[in-house]
């Protein structure tokens, strides 16, 4: 005698003290783990490229390009998945952006950014002396949590702001904070030239003097049982040690007061300006830990927001500019209430089609499933955010169809006359591989995202994974707890098949007809069907197509762009007059202004501006939507009149570009290339529904030269390094050294003739 094959449903039904304890646990259990997953607004996506800054200090961007960019390139050529080098020089400086292919595997990038780093030890040794190469490592931080900290004049916040820095930096799940807009505080010697040519010194000599009082050095150690350092005295640490720094002179020896005055000041002109609605502010950013909970970590920040307010002097002012939390909450809560108005509509129809205590079932198999996909989630470290909540919305009327299933098919068996044991083993023997089958295949049709190996698969990847986790487990629930569930709710049919008449109701009667007259003229339905298909085809082409929608965050991005080569004081100068058109608008709730650097990456996918004198980016916070597009229009209003390029964005969700529609123009003659790229850019002016049309190469700039007579220099004693010295010092000033003292170090210089 054959023995019969294992039922999993009739198995449940028999140990229903076993399976009633797992489901409590299950709900308890994934409950709580929906409760703390961790919620973000996106889900996380790989960023493929990154930066590294070349440095050569008074070098002609000519001469940064052939000394140490095209070595680097070289280099850097030869690494895995690359796209593309675009590199940006200015004078003195170059940024080097590499980027990947979209198809680079995303475990595989951090290897290939460790190759990168490498490389570029590699060629350093082989720099001329002067040029350095830096590598970015934080250029894919998200800085989701701004605050500005404004006052009389930036001088006065800095250690303000490394002391909330420091507090910040003790909150559970902050990863990095960076202080942005500081100015390097500095002591200025302005030198007396006559008063040096009298003692006979050169600029040279007084500068070397200087430095080795600035200098670090050890005096060895004593082994008195101890170790005991020897320190020598004649270091500077402050004003007067530096006024007191004794110089050799023929005449006798001097000190630097004799011949210079020392002055407490600030870099001038900095690298970039800050300000806060047009105010003088640094920025403090936060970045939030990895699976960090943004909800958690913005009420901490919050209260200590708040604390440090009431600590503050008079005339400072410390406000949070984005809020990365707010955004969370809005985005996730949104999804959240659409998740439960689709659940009470799926429950209601249940309700009403199935009966009260049939209803029941189905109902509970909701939180049931959706347990099981909480610990799932939290396993594989899936928060709450955009997609994962939309896969759940997406697969919620699919989850309630294999419970439906089961428990009519339990119905129908007990009104034959079934056991409820015998109806209850009915979905495994009968329903449960067709209804797996129905599952899979609608698991497979959003296989292509789960798999697609590019940023974009990534960042969608969730819709597969947390739909074919949603839809698995409510085919597990169907064949395992409900068929208990039925057992122990389900009410005893009153009449069975048998006894009744006639099941069929003027519902079912109606839809019969309907079925006949279907079959009876099948050539007519197909051709309707096929005629409504190619309809639908046809009517894509007037929906207007974008992959990822614009964001709903309150952001605009104002990026300014002068020609290449203008120097700061003109871009603020702009720049000012911009945020005054802007500062009084009724819809605007911050404007946060960098001049001469990018905003920080405070939405994964922005991009931040490469430093450059002759940029400058506005991020402009609305007080909502609306508000968003009314100042986005009066921005558009005016910018024609500003003397310089005005690029106006919307946020956008996903991995984007800052402009969708590039063209890249390639060739080894330079004037072609940018007659070209002019010409190109004036039919796209032209072009109906483009705007904003930019080229990233810019105008050549003035440079000036300074022609030495070699004979006369050598005459007077004097050479071209010397000269140069001179005229740097001269012009802007040169550093000669560090202050170091417990607190933190000053740059010592510049030194000015």
């Amino acid at each position: 005698m054959m023995s019969q094959k294992f039922n999993p449903s009739r198995w449940a039904v028999e140990h229903p003290q076993l399976i009633g304890f797992l489901m409590i646990i299950s709900v308890i259990a994934g409950g709580w783990q929906f409760i703390n997953l961790g919620r973000a607004e996106d889900p996380n996506f790989t960023l493929k490229s990154m930066t590294i800054s070349a440095q050569w200090a008074g070098a002609s961007p000519d001469a940064l390009q052939a000394q140490i960019i095209n070595p680097l390139e070289q280099e850097l050529r030869g690494i895995d998945f690359l796209d593309t080098l675009s590199t940006y020089c200015n004078q003195s400086f170059c940024v080097t952006q590499v980027s990947l292919n979209d198809n680079a595997p995303k475990e595989q990038v951090p290897q290939i950014w460790q190759k990168v780093r490498n490389k570029v030890a590699d060629v350093s040794p082989t720099l001329p002396e002067g040029g350095t190469l830096s590598v970015n490592d934080d250029f894919a931080d998200v800085y989701g949590y701004t605050f500005a900290l404004t006052g009389p004049e930036v001088s006065s916040l800095s250690p303000i702001a490394k002391k909330i820095k420091t507090g910040f930096q003790r909150i559970p799940d902050v990863a990095k904070v960076q202080i942005i807009g500081e100015i390097p505080a500095t002591f200025n010697i302005d030198i007396d030239p006559v008063r040096l040519k009298n003692v006979s010194m050169g600029l040279a000599q007084f500068s070397e003097a200087i430095q080795q009082h600035s200098l670090i050095a050890s005096g060895g150690m004593l082994d008195f049982g101890i170790d005991m350092p020897i320190d020598v005295s004649g270091a500077v640490y402050n004003q007067e040690s530096i006024e007191q720094i004794t110089l050799p002179s023929k005449s006798g020896n001097l000190h630097v007061k004799d011949i210079a005055t020392v002055s407490r000041g600030y870099i001038d002109p900095p690298s970039s300006i800050v300000r806060y609605h047009g105010k003088p502010a640094l920025i403090i950013a936060v970045a939030m830990a990895k699976d960090g909970d943004g909800l958690t970590l913005g009420k901490k920040l919050n209260t200590e927001l708040d604390k440090i307010n009431s600590e503050l002097p008079t005339g400072l002012k410390f406000v949070q500019v984005e809020d990365q939390s707010k955004v969370i909450k809005e985005a996730v809560n949104t999804f959240l209430l659409k998740f439960f108005f689709a659940l009470l509509v799926v429950l209601v129809v249940a309700f009403g089609t199935l009966g009260f205590r049939s209803g029941m079932v189905v109902a509970f198999s909701v939180p049931l499933t959706l347990s099981f996909v909480a610990l799932y989630m939290k396993i594989s470290g899936i928060g709450l955010e955009r997609i994962s909540l939309g896969a759940l919305i997406l697969s919620l009327g699919l989850l309630v169809d294999d419970a439906i299933i089961s428990i009519e098919a339990m119905i129908v068996q007990l009104s034959n006359g079934a056991s409820r044991e015998d109806a209850a083993s009915y979905a495994w023997e009968h329903t449960a591989f067709p209804m797996l089958t129905g599952t899979l295949i609608t698991i497979i049709s959003f296989l292509p995202v789960g798999i697609a190996k590019s940023t974009t698969g990534e960042y969608a990847g969730e819709i597969f994974w947390v739909s074919a986790a949603a839809l698995l487990c409510s085919w597990v629930v169907a064949v395992i707890f409900i068929p208990l569930l039925g057992v122990w709710f389900l009410p005893q049919p009153q009449n069975t098949l048998e006894n009744t008449p006639s099941l069929e109701t003027k519902s079912i009667l109606a839809l019969r007809k309907i079925l006949e007259w279907v079959v009876v003229r099948k050539k007519t339905v197909c051709a309707v069907t096929l005629t409504l298909l190619v309809m639908a085809i046809l009517g894509t082409s007037l929906v207007n197509q974008q992959f990822f929608p614009l964001s709903d965050r309150p952001e605009l991005i104002v990026d300014v762009a002068l020609p290449p080569g203008s120097s700061l004081s003109k871009t603020n100068k702009i720049v000012s007059d911009i945020e005054s058109k802007i500062l009084y608008l009724p819809s605007l709730a911050h404007i946060e202004t960098h001049i001469g650097d990018g905003a920080p990456r405070f939405y994964l996918p922005y991009i931040p501006a490469s430093p450059s004198a002759s940029h400058a980016t506005l991020l402009l916070v609305a007080k909502d939507l609306n508000a968003r597009e009314e100042l986005f229009k009066s921005i558009k209003n005016f910018a024609n009149a500003i003397p310089a390029s005005l690029h106006v964005q919307r946020l956008s969700l996903g991995p984007t570009a800052d402009f969708p529609v590039q063209y890249r123009i390639i060739g080894s003659n330079i004037d072609k290339i940018i007659n070209i790229s002019h010409e190109i850019r004036d039919i796209l002016k032209n072009t109906s529904g483009t705007s904003d049309v930019q080229i990233d190469w810019g105008n050549r700039t003035l440079s000036e030269s300074f022609q030495l007579d070699a004979e006369k220099a050598a005459h007077f004693g004097s050479n071209r390094i010397s000269i140069a010295q001179q005229m740097q010092a001269f012009l802007s000033g040169e550093e000669v050294g560090k202050i170091f003292n417990a607190d933190n170090h000053r740059s010592l210089g510049p030194v000015r003739a």
